[in-house]
């Protein structure tokens, strides 16, 4: 009899969940420049269709692994499918902004449900010998969503509407659901009487949305400085009170003392980092390409296309090099590639050929790629067995933090430099005679998300040094 029936089902059904969530996040970016035109919205408030996306992940992914472990994980996928489906028909049929976002925040919530629990399903529905095999073909969904993303979204902008990139995954997400409840495991892997750190989940969510609040509203040229401290004043208190929760709970929901290990801690960091490098590149290029270039969404798409192809190719050379040399130094040689490519972009003209720019963008996710897979295996390779899956999951849970505060970083320098510079204009009232102010504005993002590459690569590299001398201890 079979120890792993049904394997290569729910190897499907975690992979779909998988490349749908990263086609929706890479094809979204695209549509912003049309989302601004459509509801003539400004900067700060158009970001909130992708960082509310962001938010939710962030902040719910730990809270649905350890309810995937108390409920069972393949509840948790299942409905996290049926989740996703029903955010992406409410994003399709959204009459204003504000509905729209708000559903993509419930696209999150079913996003973030799949992150949590997809990686351990695969765990446990194939042998040890094939473990590495079944994973590695996980990452090539991820790398297919990503890649696949900005070309099939922005042929869909640009031969039928924004709409259509939601109601795309709504029939995948409910045939895939009931998939789910048939073929995954509905059975948990905890005692029934484990608790679950409900108020550790609820004062995590309220800080890192009161934070994105705050940042976002650092963009917003019409907030008061009473409206910014009201935002301000309570978001150390609901930290401290997060961190207080943390440390006496019996099952925290963020076990603190994780991080009491330099290195681990240091991976974390550096991978937020590099995300937020990454990010603030791909917020404001569809900008330029569409407002200063004048291409259509699908030129646009098909260039964005660089980024995420050249992780592709890149990462089966990055995972031989971890293994052959250091594995922080890899990562840390990939952080300040992609830190210099930063510069480079900054540079970036009106008459910047379109050839140039491309390669450029292609360097930025080649360094990507060098960083992210020698990173993540030094941080899991270090970590006690027992609490991988943890650590998997603050993985994830930093990428999209830093996803989040590098668009974040990005549009509130970009809005800060081009408002100043035109008298106090946002973005949506871009015309051709803004082009220089536009320039100067995101050269200051590029720069700045430059140098905070640059602070990743100095962690980084201490990092590795600590690495090196425990790895020649006998």
């Amino acid at each position: 009899m079979d120890s792993y029936p049904n394997k290569w089902a729910k190897f499907l059904i975690v992979a779909v969940g998988v490349f749908m969530s990263t086609l929706d996040s890479s094809m979204v970016n695209i549509a912003l420049p049309t989302l601004m035109r459509h509801f003539h919205s400004p900067i700060h408030a158009t970001e909130w269709v992708v960082l509310s996306y962001l938010l939710s992940i962030t902040a719910t992914l730990l809270f649905w692994g350890h309810l995937g472990d108390r409920f069972g994980r393949g509840r948790i996928y299942g409905t996290g499918m049926l989740i996703f489906a029903i955010g992406s028909l409410a994003c399709a049929l959204a009459p204003n902004l504000h509905f729209l976002v708000l559903s993509r925040f419930g696209q999150g919530v079913g996003a973030a449900m799949m992150m949590a629990t997809g990686p351990a399903i695969i765990r446990d529905s194939f042998p040890p010998q094939q473990l590495g095999r079944s994973l590695g073909l996980i990452g090539v969904a991820v790398s297919l969503g990503l890649m696949t993303g900005p070309g099939v979204g922005g042929i869909l902008i640009q031969y039928f509407s924004w709409r259509a990139l939601f109601y795309l995954t709504v029939p995948i997400g409910l045939l895939f659901y009931l998939l789910a409840t048939r073929h995954l495991p509905r059975h948990s892997t905890t005692a029934k009487g484990a608790a679950i750190d409900w108020l550790g989940s609820l004062l995590l969510v309220a800080s890192l949305a009161l934070f994105t609040l705050l940042l976002t509203g650092l963009t917003d040229a019409d907030q008061t400085p009473t409206e910014l401290m009201l935002l301000a004043i309570p978001l150390p208190l609901l930290l401290g009170a997060f961190l207080l929760v943390e440390k006496k709970a019996l099952h925290p929901l963020l076990p603190l003392d994780i991080f009491a290990d330099r290195f681990f801690t240091l991976g974390i960091i550096t991978a937020a980092i590099s995300f937020m490098n990454l990010f603030a590149a791909i917020i404001l290029t569809p900008f330029y390409l569409d407002r200063l270039r004048g291409l259509s969404p699908a030129e646009t798409g098909l260039i964005m296309m660089a980024i995420p192809a050249a992780i592709m190719l890149m990462s089966p050379l990055a995972g031989y090099l971890a293994d052959k040399f250091e594995a922080g130094l890899i990562a840390s040689s990939g952080l300040l590639i992609s830190s210099l490519t930063m510069i480079l972009l900054s540079t970036t003209g009106l008459d910047t050929s379109l050839t140039t720019f491309t390669f450029r963008l292609a360097i930025l996710g080649g360094g990507q790629a060098l960083f992210l897979s020698p990173n993540s295996a030094a941080v899991l390779t270090h970590t006690q067995i027992s609490r991988t899956g943890t650590a998997s999951a603050l993985l994830a849970a930093a990428r999209n933090l830093g996803m989040l505060l590098g668009i974040c970083m990005a549009t509130l320098i970009f809005a800060r430099i081009f408002s100043h510079q035109t008298g106090g204009l946002d973005l949506r009232d871009y015309r051709p005679e803004l082009a220089l102010p536009f320039l100067a504005a995101m050269r200051g993002a590029m720069i700045a998300a430059a140098a905070v590459g640059m602070l990743g690569v100095a962690a980084s590299c201490l990092r590795g040094r600590s690495y090196y001398s425990r790895s020649k201890q006998p």
